[in-house]
């Protein structure tokens, strides 16, 4: 009987810890999918996720000039990728990709069992569609203390797990493929794969070969880390690590992946910013202009300033154009978030022969002449005619004219604190014809 006792117990306790760590596990599944635990993405925001999409401002013969953005990303369809780009990531981030469901629990399983072998976390769990799910939804990184972070994470992974099994629901592996490619980061403004071909390499998705193919997804393990900028030597044994992985499993033979990983790495770098490209003024003018809110009689001091406001907001169609049209959902455009396309007049090869004039003529005659001139001036940069006291005036009319100074003043401030404002000396980087110049002044 004493026997028969113990094995019962035995039977009992066996069962107790075989099933309570499934028990829990489904517990937590359904509490998480309920927002017991934090909240999760809703349905509507799998369906739509938000992506800032850089506006382009594109010339009359088709080119564009430059961006308008907050991320420099411009959305990529997946038929307009390299296949040599889709391959490498695939065979490097998650070979299993097209035949899991969002979680890959043989890829899962790997991972613990390396854990306890090595007695260290090794990685390689996380699935493209977690990798997605994770920068959709960025974990909570709130300092703890080291139970509750383990904790903090645990539920994060359990998280990511769900929103990665919606994610394979909602959109296709093609789909999901695209939207991880559009969303990465590459660092130095390069946001999305457009902007990442364009910055390292300036060419475009579905031009680039495969060892440019491999460097961008060897990036996709840490884009600051392994930079071809600024770790040049890391990143060629990451970009090889990508062409071995892409040998072992058939996408390249082994006489391509030794003749590749022989090559150095060939970047032909330039940032994208709203300093760079033609027409870098028209940009901010078309920004500015575009963003104007209706007048409102009470922000203008002067009845004259207010009715030109109205003027144009009547008649100038691009005056005001993203608080005059709607998106679908009723809110208004963003000129720095919806990826708009703005088509303008302007002739791409005369704007830069244009450019190019002036910079020369200006750089190399008018200013050092102005310069030779304006040092013998009574009041620099001011011609003799004008006294002091006009010098002063005309400074005090052009600053009481700025949009800085309306804003302040439609704010309540008062007279002084605004000149205490506007007289006060702030790092500053200014423009000159031999570089920008960091400076402090007010």
């Amino acid at each position: 009987m004493k026997g028969n006792t113990e094995n019962k117990k035995f039977q009992i306790w066996f069962w107790v810890i075989f099933t309570f760590p499934v028990i829990f596990i489904i517990m937590l599944f359904i509490l998480i999918s309920r927002g017991k635990l934090g909240p999760m993405p809703s349905f509507e925001e799998l369906e739509n996720p938000e992506y800032y999409l850089a506006a382009q401002v594109i010339s009359e013969d088709g080119v564009m000039l430059g961006k308008i953005s907050i991320e420099n990303r411009t959305w990529t369809e997946y038929k307009d990728m390299s296949r040599h780009l889709t391959d490498a990531l695939v065979a490097t981030e998650d070979i299993r990709f097209y035949r899991h469901s969002g979680v890959d629990i043989r890829g899962l399983g790997r991972a613990a069992l390396k854990t306890v072998m090595m007695g260290q976390s090794t990685g390689g769990g996380s699935t493209i569609t977690q990798q997605l799910a994770k920068q959709l939804y960025p974990r909570d990184t709130a300092h703890n203390s080291s139970f509750v972070k383990k904790m903090r994470l645990g539920v994060s992974k359990f998280k990511e797990w769900q929103t990665a099994i919606k994610l394979e629901r909602s959109y296709t592996k093609e789909e999901i493929l695209t939207m991880y490619l559009n969303k990465f980061d590459f660092s130095y403004n390069a946001i999305g794969i457009k902007s990442a071909a364009k910055v390292y390499f300036n060419t475009t998705p579905d031009s680039l070969n495969i060892q440019q193919a491999a460097v961008l997804v060897g990036m996709l393990k840490a884009s600051t880390r392994y930079n071809p900028i600024r770790n040049p030597e890391l990143m060629l044994q990451r970009r090889n690590t990508v062409i071995s992985q892409m040998e072992k499993y058939g996408y390249l033979t082994h006489a391509q992946a030794d003749s590749i990983m022989k090559l150095p790495i060939e970047i032909n770098f330039r940032i994208e910013d709203h300093n760079s490209g033609l027409a870098t003024y028209l940009r901010q003018y078309l920004t500015n202009l575009m963003r104007k809110p209706k007048p409102d009689r009470d922000k203008y001091i002067r009845q004259e300033s207010f009715d030109d406001a109205m003027y144009d907001w009547d008649n100038n169609p691009l005056y005001g154009w993203c608080n005059k049209n709607k998106k679908p959902d009723g809110k208004s455009y963003d000129v720095y978030r919806d990826g708009l396309k703005i088509y303008t007049t302007i002739n791409s090869r005369m704007q830069k022969y244009a450019e190019e004039a002036l910079t020369e003529h200006l750089s190399k005659d008018v200013q050092p002449d102005f310069r030779r001139r304006a040092r013998w001036f009574k009041n620099p940069p001011y011609s003799d005619d004008l006294k002091k006291k006009d010098v002063d005036d005309l400074l005090m009319a052009s600053l009481k004219q700025s949009d800085r100074y309306y804003i302040m003043r439609a704010r309540g401030i008062s007279e002084d604190s605004i000149m205490l404002a506007f007289n006060t000396k702030v790092k500053m980087r200014v423009f000159s014809w031999k570089g920008d110049r960091d400076t402090i002044m007010p």
